[in-house]
């Protein structure tokens, strides 16, 4: 579809931005016909992705890349396939601009109403996870942006195909030339260069590690946001149903391969009983679970627990290693998930009604789960949801990533002609 490779960045960048001027007049049936073609094109080079997988996975083994990063890379047929469901999902999904929305305020006493619209070029910057390219994909086509890639050098051969399906796909179907840009990391795209183009870039999605997040917010001139992972808080109140907390703690583990909003740290009331705990700490070694712990829970159950850094309390382990801490209440709680979580997911375990309407409200964090597991799900069989990931920023755009993420609104005000 384009030879993006062998332009400089700037060129790039304003391919991508006429390419989005261009798409403005191509209708939502046409946006949804681009989609499903970019799901039967995956489906037709599915043998090819995934023998590109494995050749990126026996580079990575020689590379020593690390086990977090293998487990991301790693592209089984399930996951794939489930990518490739999801841009089905999305092509049957009524075009997202349809509605008309109530203006939130009168401008002037004519008529005033609010549109959703297209944001412009988005860019992904994206560590390892190369299905992430094919659901941003089908986000930005389905809403008629711009899209550039910038996968990381482990992925290299799996994103390389995976960006050829999708720009054939729309070929196909007569969209504009460079509406997807791939930008291979090995050819010197640094990711510097790719963020400081506010000029035609409208937003830029990091998806990874805490790194890279740093990396593109210290860098980018253009808007970020920032997705989170890791690092969510459950407090478990004076609940006495042990087999609720063993089941959301692990639960929140299952979204293969990166739970988002996986349970790294505990919060106990202190008067919790002890043989609960102990079979808590029992139940989770058995799941293969690392546990840490204070230092008043170490001496405790120094069997169970090993003793946590201070700093690890406000970072992500990413991997089955969970956190636990005593307190004495419901306040103390909150004040110390607010002090120390990524803010994008947190949970309370309660019998309490109150608690958990004041866990709700005083809770800093996008998402609140109240006895409920906070697992993330980028699609639920059945449902009309879709998403990428979840946002921790304040603003609009906080908390779960979806369609409409991928669109702005503009506000129309029509009079009658009269002065």
């Amino acid at each position: 579809m384009n030879d993006s490779e062998l332009q400089p960045i700037d060129i790039v960048t304003q391919q991508a931005h006429q390419a989005f001027i261009e798409m403005g007049s191509i209708k939502g049936v046409e946006r949804s016909k681009a989609v499903k073609q970019m799901a039967i094109k995956l489906k037709e080079c599915l043998d090819d992705i995934l023998q590109a997988n494995t050749l990126d996975l026996e580079i990575s083994k020689e590379m020593a890349v690390p086990e977090l990063i293998s487990d991301w890379l790693k592209l089984t047929p399930q996951r794939l396939e489930s990518a490739i469901e999801i841009l089905e999902t999305l092509a049957e999904l009524p075009d997202p601009f349809q509605k008309v929305i109530n203006s939130p305020y009168q401008v002037t006493y004519c008529q005033n109403y609010s549109q959703l619209m297209p944001l412009g070029v988005i860019a992904l910057i994206y560590e390892a996870l190369p299905e992430l390219a094919i659901i941003t994909a089908g986000l930005a086509i389905k809403t008629g942006n711009s899209l550039i890639l910038r996968g990381s050098s482990e992925a290299s051969n799996t994103n390389s195909i995976i960006a050829q399906a999708l720009q054939i796909a729309l070929e196909d179907v007569d969209f504009p030339s460079f509406c997807l840009q791939f930008l291979p990391s090995e050819q010197g795209f640094k990711i510097e260069d790719l963020v400081t183009q506010d000029q035609y870039i409208n937003l830029i999605i990091p998806y990874g590690r805490p790194s890279l997040i740093q990396e593109v917010t210290q860098f980018a001139t253009a808007p970020v946001l920032k997705s989170a992972m890791g690092n969510c808080y459950l407090y478990w109140s004076l609940c006495n149903d042990l087999e609720l907390v063993k089941h959301i703690i692990t639960d929140s583990y299952n979204t293969i391969p990166d739970p988002v909003n996986a349970i790294e740290k505990v919060l106990i009331n202190c008067q919790q009983k002890s043989n609960s705990i102990t079979r808590l700490f029992n139940h989770l070694q058995e799941q293969k679970f690392t546990l840490l712990g204070d230092e008043i829970l170490v001496n405790e159950y120094p069997e169970h627990l090993q003793l946590i850094s201070t700093p690890m309390w406000g970072k992500p382990f990413l991997n089955h290693t969970i956190a636990f801490r005593v307190v004495d209440d419901l306040s103390s709680a909150i004040a110390w998930i607010n002090n120390y979580s990524s803010g994008h997911a947190n949970c309370l375990i309660t019998d309490s009604y109150q608690e958990g309407r004041i866990f709700a409200m005083e809770t800093d964090s996008a998402l609140v789960y109240v006895n409920s597991s906070p697992r993330f799900y980028r699609y639920l069989p059945g449902s009309n949801s879709v998403f990428l990931g979840i946002s921790n920023q304040k603003g609009n755009r906080r908390g779960l990533i979806s369609l409409e993420t991928f669109t702005t609104v503009k506000q129309i005000v029509v009079g009658s002609g009269e002065v």
